[in-house]
Order: structure tokens, then sequence, then C-alpha cells
């Protein structure tokens, strides 16, 4: 009898799920669905160059019938409304059924506000494609007014936190802004860009020696960090400081943080407090073993026992792990459980620019830095066969 497999979200771990599967089994074998809510793969990774103009939000966008096609996956342009592991069941948005035998959740993570006033109402965040467009078109929007406006707030830009997300961001931000401001007519010397963190210092878990180089390359730009130092509300046209200060500004850009997704919360599944779903060495549900859970919405353990940052070359691992994992339920054949393979980190500062770690000691920086960064950004394309896919 045929297997249903049911994958919901075409992100770096559903995606390369839904290859990995259907490369092992066959059409006879399992019927593949893939439910995205957009036609199109995101390169999350990338959304940072596009939030400043840097990038077109083509370049980061790929048709999803242009991956899969004369692969035999059903591809559903759906939202989903509810998850029922007891039924065996999801719901999506337009109140049809998919029943399955086999559920991978790859929803990704939502934007953790750690309860701070007005953040949600009052701050952009970055997490697609269309919030990177929104924020471009922001941004250019502050350069247009300000020559009739002059109001300093227009030129004022505040980007909360400072891992990875916000510090590539205010790395694109610190070239582009100079660029906006030499086109609208103004000033560059009135244009600000602040960091704010909470905690003592910028991109947490990097060498110390990359993170006082990614420090000074991006200060020499002009950007004014402000660490140690947590937001504790965002008002219209101001973010109050703890310390008591308040920054005027038209633009507030939160990065500081993720949690799971809620509709992996609401269907019951094992969490960690940040919303994160609990899995075993298998990725499976721990309570629902015909459940797959990948990417930002699930919580998983590195070697040292700590839990592993959500990344996409995490994501994309977890994704072909468990497309080897289905074809062995079906099939049959002795489960190895997933490790991961971390092979470094590299953030990215700016356009040529970039820090990292590979091999886990070799440090990396400026062009080189930069060069290895899209070396893997091509490798991820290969792999998913979109050289020269639909854009």
């Amino acid at each position: 009898m045929i297997k249903e497999i049911v994958i919901l979200g075409a992100g770096y771990a559903g995606l390369l799920c839904a290859l990995e599967a259907r490369k092992k089994l066959s059409p006879e074998e399992a019927k593949i669905t893939l439910i995205n809510k957009h036609t199109y793969h995101q390169l999350i990774t990338q959304l940072h160059e596009t939030a400043a103009g840097a990038r077109s939000d083509r370049s980061i966008r790929i048709a999803i019938d242009s991956l899969i096609q004369g692969k035999a996956i059903d591809f559903r342009k759906a939202t989903v409304q509810s998850i029922q592991p007891e039924q065996k069941q999801v719901v999506l948005s337009d109140e049809s059924v998919l029943r399955y035998d086999y559920l991978v959740v790859a929803l990704g993570s939502e934007a953790e506000y750690f309860g701070i006033t007005g953040l949600k109402e009052h701050a952009f965040i970055l997490k697609s494609v269309n919030q990177a467009r929104l924020i471009r078109s922001h941004i250019e929007s502050c350069f247009a007014r300000y020559p009739y406006e002059q109001d300093p707030a227009l030129l004022r830009f505040v980007i909360g936190g400072a891992g990875f997300s916000g510090i590539e961001l205010v790395g694109e931000l610190a070239d582009k802004l100079p660029e906006l401001a030499k086109e609208a007519g103004v000033d560059e010397k009135h244009v600000e860009l602040y960091n704010v963190e909470a905690a003592p210092g910028i991109l947490p878990g990097f060498d110390t020696a990359l993170v006082d180089a990614a420090r000074k390359s991006l200060q020499g730009r002009g950007v004014r960090f402000m660490t140690g130092v947590p937001i504790v509300e965002v008002s219209p046209g101001v973010v109050h400081l703890k310390t008591g200060e308040t920054i005027e500004t038209k633009t507030v850009v939160w990065t500081g943080g993720v949690r799971g997704n809620q509709l992996v919360i609401d269907a019951g599944f094992e969490t960690e407090p940040r919303g994160r779903a609990k899995v075993n060495e298998f990725l499976q549900s721990p309570t629902h073993k015909e459940v797959y859970i990948l990417g930002d919405c699930s919580f998983v353990l590195g070697e040292n026992g700590r839990p592993l940052p959500p990344t996409a070359q995490l994501a994309w691992q977890m994704g072909s792990a468990a497309g080897k994992y289905l074809f062995q339920d079906i099939k049959g054949g002795v489960k190895v459980p997933f490790t991961p393979n971390i092979m470094g980190s590299l953030a990215s500062l700016g356009r040529k620019d970039a820090v990292g770690q590979v091999l886990k000691s070799y440090k990396m920086y400026g062009k080189v830095a930069y060069m290895a960064k899209e070396a893997s950004q091509v490798r991820y394309l290969a792999k998913i066969g979109a050289m020269f896919a639909a854009r």
C-alpha cells in the first residue's frame, strides 16, 4: 500500500526532506505532499541583503515548481490551520484535511519579543522575503521624506539584537545608508545607525578575535554599538532603554530572538520553554514516532549537551537525514542517530567583508571569509538543483 508522507514547510529542512525522500522512494512506495504558504522557496540566509537593497528580492526566491519538476512531489500552496497528531491529520486554512502515515513538520520559527512593551507593534522583523522588501521600501522612504520634513528621526536606524541576523543586517546597512543619503542629496553626517543588544557583547559564541574584528569593521563604517543595554519599551517613534535613555527613530528592526512555531505548541508536542519541540535521536516526536520535527521549530542538543542554534546549515542536514529515515520507516533498515556536521560559522559584515570560523578552529577574515560564505550558498543551490532554476 502506498504510504502518505505530508511535509509542512518548504524551507531548508522541508525542501531537502522532500527531495531526499523522493530520491529514495518511488511514487509506488510513497506519495509525497509538500505544503507551503508561498509558491517559492526563500533563501533566508540572504534576507539581510534584500532588506538593505543590496540584492533584489527575486534573486533570493526560487519557484518550488522548478525545484520539484519531474520528481512526483505534489505541491500545494496553503497555510496550516492545525496539526492533529492523534488523528494523524493536518487541517489547512481552506478547511481541507490531509491524512498522513508520516508527517514532517518544518514550519520554521517565530520572533521572540520577550514581553517587551510595544516591540511587536512598532518594530519590523526579518524572517521572509516580503518583510525584507517592506524594510527596504521603508528605509528608502525615510530618505525621500527627509529633505521635506527635516526630522532627524527619519535618518536614525535602530537594529535590536547583535546575533547573526542583527550583525549581518547592520553590515549591509553600514554600506547602503551612505549611498541612499547621496542619492537623496542628504549629508551623510545626519545618518545614524545603532545596534542595541542586551547581552554584554556581539556575535555570541564567536571567538573573541573574530568579534573584535567584526566590531572594528562595523564601527569604522559608523555603526554605534550599545551592548549590555536592554530595550524595555518601544513606543511610536521612540526606543526606551533600561538605562533611562531614549532613541528617537522611525525605524526599528528586531532580530533579537526566536521561539518555536505556535502550531507545534498547539498540537501538543512536548516543547522546551521557548516553544521548540523536543525530538529523539532520529528527529522524531518522542510521543508520535510517525512525526518528524525539523529545523528552527525543533530543539536539538549538540555533542556538548548544549542546544544547537537554529541555522540553515543545521536545517538542511536535518532535512536530508529525515528523508533517509522515512525511507527506512517504509522499506526497513537500521537507523543511525542524527549527528550534525557543523562545518563552521561565517557572518557577513557587508559587501566583501565577513568573519568566521571553519573546521572547528580555522579563523577567516575579510574577503576570504566573504568568498567562503558565498561558496557555501552556491553549494546549497547545487544541492537542491537550483543553479539555473526559475526565480
